[in-house]
């Protein structure tokens, strides 16, 4: 995808460390059931390493990337987490102040897919009204096991007006593409809501000024004609 360059990557962040190289900061989270590949999807973006014997995450886990886009270098901090029923509340706090999720289901499980709306469900109660979310069926390289549709994913995506991708860790297929997609979404939506507020900032500064006659006054007073 054009626009962007991998300028840094790091492990796991242990905190501290890290030089302050970048302007931004995203938070992300990678969401959906325990073994649609959450973990494998992550490790493939921000090392470019695949494994395909990954325990379940267990709570919440994250890893960070530093990204050019345009004149900026944005950190994204992406949160992996536990996609099993008891980490739920857990995983429910960690939407708190996040601009961004990746929205995984795997393309050979159906009840992954089915079970999207309840993670977007989670997504509408507990994150931000203007957090941005991109779709993923995972594992698009088990083409001859898929259960799940293209077409499908893409009308679920429509349905949460979401960006949608098929993607693989395995073979590396769309995997840079999510986590930018997703990083220039909230880009957009930042600068938007930025943009909106020096308007709304600026309209109110021309009402008062239209509003307080004693400036008026005031600037008559002082003039010398």
């Amino acid at each position: 995808m054009a626009g962007y360059q991998i300028t840094r990557s790091t492990g796991e962040a242990q905190g501290g460390g890290e030089e302050k190289t970048f302007d931004s900061i995203y938070k992300m989270l990678v969401i959906g059931d325990s073994s649609v590949g959450k973990t494998t999807l992550l490790t493939r973006f921000v090392e470019d390493k695949y494994h395909s014997n990954f325990m379940s995450t267990v709570g919440i886990d994250y890893k960070t990337k530093i990204v050019k886009m345009g004149s900026e270098r944005v950190k994204l901090q992406i949160w992996d987490t536990a996609g099993q029923e008891r980490f739920r509340t857990l995983t429910n706090a960690y939407f708190r102040g996040a601009a961004g999720a990746l929205l995984l289901y795997d393309i050979t499980n159906r009840s992954s897919f089915v079970n999207c709306s309840t993670w977007m469900e989670s997504v509408t109660q507990h994150a931000s009204p203007n957090i941005c979310v991109v779709i993923v069926g995972h594992k698009c390289d088990a083409e001859d096991e898929r259960v799940v549709t293209t077409a499908e994913g893409l009308r679920l995506a429509e349905h949460y007006e979401a960006d949608f991708f098929e993607a693989s860790a395995k073979i590396g297929q769309n995997v840079s593409d999510v986590f930018m997609k997703l990083a220039e979404r909230i880009k957009k939506t930042q600068s938007s809501s930025a943009n909106q507020k020096s308007n709304k900032n600026s309209s109110a500064t021309d009402s008062n000024l239209k509003l307080d006659p004693s400036r008026n006054r005031q600037q008559d007073s002082n003039c010398n004609c």
